[in-house]
């Protein structure tokens, strides 16, 4: 039993990492930024990676759900829909994200891709956002997480998915409610990408399917083939290869601190390569061998101090608010907006928030 664990263990990350590589291949060679949708709003009126966005969530969380009425999985085992609303955590967290990317030139994501295109800028950021990270999950940072913001919350009496939510009032059953949620939000989301002739015709929405299916893909590698009723050692039902216990899809910045944990730590054997942490490595990868092909591929530093700076503190600030909010743009935007979370429209109201402050002091400063 115990070999065949091992063995689906490493279906699942080999998985995980082929994916990641095509959604770092894709991303490299595109505009798709979600701290970029945001600014391109705010700095030029300009929504068409906006529109983007929306495709890839509205696939998401259409998927998502389609899955979850097919019994393939099962929103409920996430961090996302968890009774407890932490509500403050996620606006701050949000908030403190979003002035971080803004001034960090991009979330974790997209500094990732950057890093497998040769950006010491990025390796700098991602350093920083994984070394704060540790401090928010269990040091300085976490003990005042805990006794602070984690400790104004709503409790609940169901899950925090808008279908649990409803169906409080609405004698539907929960993954149907959910399908017709996802369906109608999934919708509108379309409605307004494709409205634009000019996105329709130019804009690379194509790149938008694909994350939206990638996202998908995590859902159903982590909560469907790597689900085991019943541990051989617990006898408590697995999610095999997650670092949350639960079912889990693209979010990247705890993971950095766990891939840091794992190479400070490669002798300790409890530290295992995780679901998390193959997909920022494929995400590398993939966005490395795209600039390799397009002949993009070069080193690229800090251009002064001020500029230092600024991505020394996005870096931190997205460390503490990603782990804050439980998630940032991939993790609450794509992955946790997909499960329809309360949460996670919080989170990313938030993360705009914060852009826009991150962005005015970025004027002020110039």
């Amino acid at each position: 039993m115990m070999s065949d664990l091992l063995q689906l263990k490493f279906i699942i990350l080999s998985s995980a990492f082929l994916l990641a590589c095509i959604l770092g291949f894709a991303m490299q060679r595109t505009q798709f930024c979600s701290m970029g949708a945001i600014s391109d709003v705010f700095v030029m009126q300009s929504w068409s990676r906006a529109r983007q966005w929306c495709i890839a969530l509205a696939i998401a969380v259409v998927g998502t759900n389609l899955l979850f009425l097919e019994g393939w999985i099962d929103i409920h085992q996430t961090i996302y829909t968890n009774s407890k609303l932490l509500w403050l955590s996620h606006i701050v967290g949000g908030i403190l994200f979003g002035i971080g990317m803004s001034i960090a030139s991009g979330c974790g994501a997209k500094n990732l891709v950057r890093l497998g295109a040769g950006s010491l800028k990025s390796f700098i950021v991602l350093i920083m956002m994984g070394i704060f990270a540790q401090m928010t999950l269990r040091g300085v940072f976490g003990v005042i997480r805990v006794e602070t913001v984690d400790r104004i919350f709503v409790q609940l009496p169901t899950h925090q998915d808008l279908a649990s939510l409803l169906n409080q009032v609405l004698p539907v059953q929960i993954p149907v409610l959910s399908l017709v949620i996802s369906l109608l939000f999934g919708l509108m989301l379309l409605l307004f990408a494709f409205k634009d002739s000019e996105f329709r015709k130019h804009g690379e929405w194509w790149v938008s399917v694909l994350v939206g299916f990638v996202i998908l893909g995590f859902w159903f590698i982590s909560g469907h083939v790597g689900f085991v009723p019943e541990d051989p050692n617990t006898l408590e039902p697995l999610f095999i290869a997650t670092n949350s216990g639960r079912m889990e899809s693209a979010s990247l910045v705890a993971p950095m601190a766990y891939l840091l944990d794992y190479l400070t730590l490669f002798s300790d054997t409890s530290k295992t390569l995780s679901f998390a942490i193959v997909i920022a490595l494929g995400i590398i990868v993939g966005s490395s061998v795209s600039a390799l092909l397009r002949g993009q591929w070069r080193l690229q530093g800090f251009s002064n101090t001020t500029d230092t700076l600024n991505h020394l503190i996005g870096g931190a600030l997205m460390g503490i608010g990603g782990v804050t909010a439980l998630g940032c743009t991939f993790g609450q935007g794509l992955s946790g907006m997909s499960t329809l979370a309360l949460s996670s429209f919080i989170t990313v109201a938030g993360m705009i928030l914060g852009v826009f402050l991150g962005l005015r002091y970025l004027e002020r400063s110039t």
